[in-house]
């Protein structure tokens, strides 16, 4: 569908817009404050999955550096570039580990990207939180996607 722009819905009083598929529409910045908007703005059950990700990722890495960029927050290390990237679709929530290949295990979906792996969080289904904090405290300790 090239040259079309995505479709924005729409929301009463100041509320972030959803593109289509579901992504809140943020505005690019660094810091906690616009990651605490994109979540606040995720859709449905998605919210309440994006604070206990969002929170996971604070105890597991320490002083983590966070930003929204491409209507998607980025966390990562200072120094050290982006470890993941959280993205909204209609059904699910998709993280993409930037050095998703040099984890152990791998992260279960591919990219086009070799380096990249995802995994998607679902409604009604609990992701095992030990096995995301490893993820997490792995692909933070790589170094990361620079930008």
């Amino acid at each position: 569908m090239a040259g079309k722009s995505p479709r924005v819905e729409a929301k009463p009083g100041n509320e972030p817009a959803l593109l289509s598929g579901g992504n809140p529409q943020i505005a690019k910045g660094d810091g906690d404050a616009p990651v605490q908007a994109y979540i606040a703005a995720m859709p449905g059950w998605k919210s309440e999955a994006g604070r206990r990700l969002d929170a996971l990722i604070e105890r597991t890495v320490p002083g983590v550096r966070k930003a929204v960029k491409w209507n998607s927050p980025l966390y990562g290390v200072e120094g050290q570039g982006w470890f993941l990237g959280v993205h909204c679709f209609n059904k699910y929530i998709k993280l993409a580990f930037f050095r998703g290949a040099s984890l152990d295990p791998v992260p279960p979906v591919t990219s086009k990207d070799e380096n990249t792996r995802y995994f998607h969080i679902l409604e009604g289904e609990e992701p095992d939180e030990n096995q995301l904090a490893d993820w997490i405290r792995q692909a933070a300790a790589l170094p990361g996607w620079m930008v």
